[in-house]
């Protein structure tokens, strides 16, 4: 599992754009779930997603295979240790939630972490996954960033079901500004996840707002919320 790139996420201001859309995506899908549990966050990055569990009361054990994300997730108040997705030092049936944010994208054999995710979820538990969505996308910027792929929608779907869950939801994030992003991906190496100017990080972030009421379009990334049959 690679993550190449999550120091330049875990550096930005937690008001980046790009990490607001996904973490708001995270807590609307979250807030379904009730009693907090405890949680599992594979390729925790800078730890935005487990941050933003343990604000509503998860308990939260977060993983990466990179020893500076650890010690920044530890840095935060996150518990947080070193492993390799596809092969999980942790017990079966042992959490009621996994979150995997743009992590399978950046493994070759993503359908082993995918069994992974799944042997480590309780039976009835909840997958919150993100995937980078459409191949029509790939840039430099994809490279840039450790992937090695981007997923349909079949193809994600697929993915997860083979792996032993059933997807309840399939949601498209970044609906809007998909046109802007497929026009300049071989112009602007990482603009998708490094808008750092003051001014356009915010008018992108206020594309989120209206972004949710247009899910049936297609977007850049694909949010995937799956449970563990009983």
């Amino acid at each position: 599992m690679q993550t190449i790139g999550t120091r330049r996420i875990a550096d930005a201001a937690d008001d980046h754009w790009w990490t607001r859309a996904h973490r708001n995506a995270l807590l609307r899908e979250v807030r379904h779930l009730t009693p907090p549990g405890i949680a599992l966050d594979i390729g925790a990055g800078g730890g935005a997603v487990s941050r933003a569990l343990m604000s509503q009361s998860w308990d939260v054990t977060a993983v990466d295979t990179s020893p500076s994300a650890v010690a920044h997730c530890r840095a935060i108040g996150v518990d947080a240790y070193e492993a390799d997705a596809r092969w999980l030092p942790l017990p079966s049936d042992a959490f009621d939630l996994v979150t995997c944010f743009e992590t399978l994208s950046r493994i070759e054999e993503d359908d082993q972490a995918a069994h992974e995710l799944t042997r480590v979820l309780r039976p009835g538990g909840t997958a919150l996954i993100t995937v980078p969505h459409d191949m029509a996308l790939w840039s430099a910027h994809d490279l840039t960033l450790g992937r090695v792929r981007r997923y349909s929608r079949d193809a994600a779907t697929l993915l997860l079901t083979e792996a032993g869950l059933t997807v309840d939801a399939l949601i498209n994030l970044n609906t809007l500004l998909r046109p802007l992003i497929r026009l300049t991906r071989h112009r602007t190496p990482g603009f998708e996840h490094t808008a750092r100017h003051r001014t356009t990080n915010r008018l992108l972030t206020l594309t989120q707002s209206t972004d949710r009421h247009l899910q049936t379009l297609p977007g850049t990334t694909l949010l995937l919320r799956a449970h563990r049959p009983t």
